[in-house]
Formats: C-alpha cells, sequence, structure tokens
C-alpha cells in the first residue's frame, strides 16, 4: 500500500512541474509586485483541500487529527522557513520538484533541509525543538473551538477562492495579451489556477490512501524528508513510510515531466547560490519542524482543517518571505556579479546551444560569444561596454541599433526579472532587450510582467533544452 504514495507523489510532481506551482514565489509577488495573483492559487488549494477533507470526514472515510498550537515555536519556526525558501531558491514543494529539473543548488538545498529536519525530530536538535514548544496552548482548530462542523469554514473558503480567481481572470483578460511560446498544446504549462485545482484533488485524494497504511496525514514533506534522510543514515526500515513514497514520487514525477517537455538539464549554481541553498537548506529543515510543517504541511494541509497553527504559521511564514525579499532580492552591482552569475555563468556539459542570439540585424545564428565579442553571420557586433548613453547599464552588452544583450543563464528566479527590471529602466522608450534564461517560472512571469507594463514581447522562443530567450521593446 505505500506504493500508492508514489503514485499520488509522481501526479504531484508532474502537476507541480507543469504548473510552475511554487508557493515561494506566490508569497514573493505579494512584495515584489504587489499581487494577490498568485497567491489565489493557494487559497484554491485550501479551498478543494478543505471541502475534500470535509466531506471524507463527514461519511466516516478519515478522521484528521488537528495539531495543537504552541505559539512560540510556530511563529519563530515560521518566520525563519520564509527567510530561507528565499534564500534556497523555492518552499520544500518547490525544492523537491526543482531537483527533478536538474537543479543542483535545489539538490544541495534538499540534502541539507532533509539533514537538518532529521536532527531536529529524532538528532542532536530534539531538545531544542521540545523546548520551544513546551509552551502549547492546546488550542487546535476553528470548529473545535466554535464547536461547528469543519464545513461551515470549508464552504466560505471556497466561495471567497472562486471569487478572487474570476477577479483575477477577468483582470487577466482585459490586459493586452501575454507572449507565449509557440510549442505543442502539451508542452505547454498548465494555468496556476488549474494547478491550484489539481493540487488540491490531489491533496483530498492522499489522505484515505495513507490513512490505509496507518499515516493518519496527507499531503506532508518535511516529516517524510527527515526519515528519509534518518533511513538513509541508519537503515531502519521503519521510516520508510508513505510520506517517504510521496516525497520520492515528487522527483520522479517532476522529472518526468521536464525531460519530456525539454526543460531538464543539469543547471549548475554560482558559488554564492550554492553558499545560500547551504543556509537556505538548514533554515528550512529547521523552520519547518519548529513551525509543524512546510508550505504544504501548514500552508495547505493544516490551513484546510482551519487549525491555529496552519494559519499563524502561514502568515510568518510570508513575514519571512517579505523580509528575506526586502534583503537579498535585489539586483547585482554592476562589476560585482558573482562568478557563474549572469553573463559569466559557468556552461555545464549539456548547456543548451545559444542558437537564434542576436545579432545587430535581427536574430542570426550565432553562439553568445559571437553575438556578444565577434563576428556572426558575417556582420559586426558591438563590443565592450556601452560606449553612449552612460546612463546604460553596463550589465547589458550593446548589439547595435538601439539593441541590448543581458545573459541570465544560471541565474535562479526571480533574479533574470530582477536584473531585466533594473535594465530595461536604463534604456529609452523604443529600444529593446534580449535576455537569455534557464528559470522554467520565468517562461510566466516575464512575459506576464511585461504585458502588465505596457512593454512589447518582440520574440519569444525555446533555446535548447530548458533554455529560453526573449526580446523586450520598451
Amino acid at each position: 500500500m505505500i506504493l500508492t504514495g508514489l503514485a499520488v507523489g509522481a501526479a504531484l510532481g508532474i502537476v507541480m512541474q507543469r504548473g510552475r506551482f511554487c508557493v515561494t514565489g506566490m508569497l514573493r509577488d505579494l512584495f515584489m509586485l504587489r499581487s494577490w495573483r498568485t497567491l489565489t492559487a493557494l487559497f484554491i488549494v485550501i479551498a478543494v483541500h478543505s471541502v475534500g477533507i470535509a466531506a471524507l470526514t463527514s461519511v466516516g472515510i478519515i478522521s484528521p487529527d488537528p495539531t495543537t498550537f504552541a505559539p512560540v515555536a510556530v511563529i519563530v519556526g515560521g518566520f525563519l522557513f520564509g527567510l530561507a525558501i528565499v534564500l534556497a531558491g523555492g518552499c520544500a514543494s518547490g525544492t523537491w520538484y526543482r531537483s527533478g529539473e536538474g537543479l543542483v543548488g535545489s539538490w544541495i538545498a534538499l540534502v541539507f533541509y532533509a539533514l537538518s529536519a532529521a536532527a531536529m525530530k529524532t538528532g542532536p536538535l530534539t531538545g531544542f525543538n521540545k523546548a520551544m514548544k513546551s509552551w502549547d496552548t492546546g488550542w487546535t482548530n476553528l470548529p473545535d473551538t466554535f464547536g461547528v462542523s469543519l464545513w461551515w469554514f470549508a464552504i466560505p473558503m471556497a466561495l471567497f477562492a472562486g471569487w478572487a480567481a474570476q477577479r483575477f481572470l477577468q483582470r487577466d483578460a482585459a490586459k493586452p495579451r501575454m507572449a507565449i511560446l509557440d510549442q505543442p498544446t502539451w508542452k505547454k504549462p498548465l494555468h496556476v489556477y488549474t494547478a491550484g485545482i489539481l493540487v488540491g484533488l490531489i491533496g483530498v485524494i492522499a489522505w484515505p490512501l495513507s490513512a490505509a497504511t496507518g499515516r493518519n496525514d496527507g499531503l506532508g514533506i518535511t516529516t517524510p524528508s527527515a526519515n528519509l534522510a534518518h533511513w538513509t543514515v541508519t537503515a531502519d526500515s521503519g521510516r520508510l513510510d508513505w510520506g517517504v513514497m510521496l516525497v520520492l514520487g515528487i522527483l520522479v514525477g517532476s522529472f518526468l515531466a521536464a525531460r519530456a517537455t525539454g526543460e531538464f538539464r543539469v543547471r549548475v549554481p554560482s558559488a554564492q547560490q550554492a553558499s545560500r541553498s547551504v543556509v537556505g537548506g538548514i533554515g528550512m529543515g529547521v523552520g519547518a519542524s519548529l513551525a509543524g510543517g512546510c508550505t504544504v504541511g501548514n500552508g495547505m494541509v493544516q490551513t484546510s482543517l482551519f487549525s491555529y497553527q496552519g494559519w499563524v504559521a502561514l502568515l510568518f511564514i510570508a513575514l519571512g518571505v517579505g523580509v528575506a525579499a526586502k534583503l537579498w532580492l535585489k539586483p547585482e552591482e554592476a562589476g560585482k556579479l558573482d562568478p557563474g552569475y549572469g553573463p559569466s555563468a559557468p556552461a555545464t556539459a549539456d548547456a543548451a546551444p545559444a542558437s537564434a542570439v542576436p545579432t545587430a540585424s535581427g536574430v542570426g545564428s550565432a553562439s553568445a560569444g559571437q553575438a556578444l565579442g565577434g563576428p556572426a553571420g558575417g556582420l559586426k557586433v558591438a563590443t565592450g561596454l556601452i560606449s553612449v548613453g552612460e546612463k546604460r547599464s553596463p550589465k547589458a552588452r550593446p548589439l547595435g541599433g538601439g539593441r541590448y544583450f543581458l545573459d541570465q543563464m544560471g541565474a535562479v528566479c526571480p533574479f533574470p526579472l530582477i536584473e531585466l527590471k533594473d535594465v530595461l529602466a536604463t534604456l529609452d522608450d523604443g529600444e529593446e532587450l534580449v535576455m537569455d534564461f534557464d528559470c522554467t517560472q520565468g517562461t510566466d512571469t516575464i512575459p506576464r510582467w511585461a504585458a502588465d507594463n505596457g512593454h512589447e514581447v518582440t520574440d519569444f522562443h525555446a533555446n535548447g533544452n530548458a533554455g529560453w530567450q526573449i526580446a523586450i521593446r520598451k
């Protein structure tokens, strides 16, 4: 029966990868874009999940046991987790599915996340974990507090999520059409709201399948990751439960989805991002263990039960993301780019070829090095720093004719968008910025930002496996 966890995890990994479903990005949008649009997808997950749990509970198929609320641990842990997921480049589930896309930085974060969570739950940090949770209010959830059925909260949540989704869909329809990649329908990403519905349904299905193995819980990432680390070191077969199969399934499903759609490539991080992944992974494991769950365990499952722990943890995770965005999500200073970041990103053995790199006369077939420093298709291209208009950012290299090039291959999201905004701000109206990037989330966020801010996307195409090129006229 525990193999059903592998199947559920694979389905979840496919949906998350194809829907670019990342709670870290949703929370970042609140602070960076001042938008609730993508966070509405999380509300959809909670709504679908809560209605499903209420239905399964009503007919006696499952009997959820909401956790009690330990304020200090939840608040400190939630805030720390929020800080850490920005450093790591994704939340717990996001780190698992991005590992399946070939991001070595996510592999690093995942290892330290699992190890630190294991240290908190069964290792040398268990004393600290228990001490932080020593003040326990005994409160469970809102339905128990008011003595009513879960339906009294599930139905209003569903109505709110439906209203919010409709509102943003109407807004999107009224805006200029967003540029999309020209590719077969089966390769197109899922709309984030569609992904939200599917994640919610998978969460509902997870409950009875998990309960059938003696695990009275639904989706979860932190404890299963800790159990996997514990089993790897001790070979304790008791740790290989349904939850461990679930997280392994996420990795398998995301890999299959990314491989099938040409979005898998091993991507080596810069030294700076690798260091951030280590610190972020440790913070994720410690924070999620204190808070009693991550953005899945708390942000999707406990919120669906309307537990105090779930909603307070989600609030402080959001606050942590906001502070981290203010501290660390800034454009790099020109001339101080970390080796391996942006233009100097190291190539991997199977790096995407930089075909169709822009030249002075348009888009030709040349390597990035030719386009930026040598002959390309028999044409001479501008070289060196920008010689006209001192205000132009030196991070963008001139191609001639009012066109500039920015290399963001190897930069993790949201840095391609951050750097694009920074450089575009230095250009004049009518000038064009061409950017190479390999962050899958950017295939949605970058053209959407351009459409929302009145810029014209003049070209957008895939540039080999897991690489894209976009041209934006200011």
